[in-house]
This record gives C-alpha cells, structure tokens and sequence, in this order.
C-alpha cells in the first residue's frame, strides 16, 4: 500500500490510538506518584484495553505496527509495506 492509496480511517484509527497513548502515558505518571488512587487505576485499564483492541484492529487491516515480535504479521511478512505508522 502506497502513502497515497492510505484509506480515511488509517489516520483517524492512528490518531486515535497516539491519543490513548497519550492518556495512559498521564495516567502512568499519575499512578506513579499516587498507586493507591483506585479510580486513576481503573481508568487505566479500561482505556488500556480499548487501546488493545484499536490496536488489533488497525493491524488486522494494515499490518503489524511494532517489530520485533511485539505485533504478528500475516504471510507474506508484511513489515516491509509502507507506510509505516511513523511515517504518516
């Protein structure tokens, strides 16, 4: 898949998922300096798996995001198409 044929939803799924990271790195620096706040912690997981399940969407249609064996990749290796999430 080339830059240019990179459907809508690539960057509105991408741009969501750099938001749940954005919010889970607050919260991790939150919980770092208060571990006993409950509700801090529950927010966490819950957008922690909402992150996990975009993630799993978004690599299920475009391929792995991570190397490394931190994301699976379909036959054939599919890490060499582009773009790559860092690229957009």
């Amino acid at each position: 898949m080339k830059m240019d044929q990179v459907p809508e939803h690539y960057y509105q799924w991408l741009e969501e998922i750099q938001a749940f990271d954005f919010v889970l790195t607050e919260l991790n620096l939150y919980l770092d300096t208060h571990p006993t706040d409950k509700q801090a912690l529950e927010q966490y997981n819950v957008i922690a798996v909402h992150r996990k399940q975009l993630v799993d969407r978004f690599e299920k249609e475009f391929g792995p995001m991570k190397n490394f064996g931190q994301s699976c990749s379909r036959f054939p290796f599919e890490w060499v198409k582009t773009p790559w999430p860092w690229q957009v």
